[in-house]
C-alpha cells in the first residue's frame, strides 16, 4: 500500500476547497508566472484577501513566489497536486473495479422480465393494503401553532 504524508494531502485539499483559490491556480495553469496584481486584477476582491489565499496555496506548496525588485511573481508547483491525484485516483480504481463487477453480475443474472409464477386473478384484483403500525389507531388532530415571534393573545 502507498503510504501518504496525511498533512501534506490535508494542506492541499484544504486549499483546493476554496472556489477563488482554485480559480488563481487555473488562471496560473494557463500562463507560466503572473504578478499578484495581474493574478487579483479579474477578482472583486480585495488585494489582501487575494495575498491571504496566495498564503494558503503557498503554505500547501501548490504555488511558489518569487520577489523580482517590487514585483512578486507566482508560479504553479505540481509536486502536491501530483500526490493527491495519485491518492484519489487509487479511490477512482477502487470504484471501477467494484462497478465492473457489478456490471458482471448484472449481464450474468438478469432480472427476469415476468414473474416466474403466475398471479391469480383473483389476487390481480385485490391489492394488499394493510395500516401502518405507527398511524394505525392515532386519532390526534393536527397541532395548531402561531407563527414565528408572535405569542397568542389571551
Amino acid at each position: 500500500m502507498v503510504k501518504y504524508k496525511d498533512e501534506i494531502l490535508d494542506r492541499t485539499f484544504a486549499a483546493l476547497s476554496d472556489p477563488t483559490r482554485r480559480a488563481l491556480l487555473a488562471r496560473l495553469g494557463e500562463q507560466e508566472t503572473l504578478s499578484v496584481s495581474e493574478l487579483a486584477a479579474p477578482f472583486p476582491i480585495s488585494l489582501p484577501a487575494v495575498m491571504k489565499h496566495l498564503d494558503v496555496l503557498t503554505d500547501a506548496g501548490l504555488i511558489v513566489r518569487e520577489k523580482s525588485g517590487r514585483t512578486v511573481a507566482c508560479r504553479l508547483t505540481a509536486q502536491p497536486m501530483e500526490q493527491a491525484m495519485n491518492w484519489l485516483n487509487r479511490y477512482a480504481q477502487f470504484w471501477s473495479d467494484n462497478l465492473d463487477r457489478l456490471a458482471a453480475f448484472v449481464e450474468k443474472d438478469p432480472w427476469p422480465t415476468q414473474p416466474s409464477t403466475p398471479v391469480p386473478a383473483a389476487q390481480k384484483a385485490q391489492p394488499n393494503v394493510q395500516a401502518s403500525r405507527s398511524r394505525a389507531g392515532s386519532a390526534r388532530g393536527q397541532k395548531k401553532s402561531t407563527p414565528p415571534g408572535r405569542k397568542p393573545s389571551s
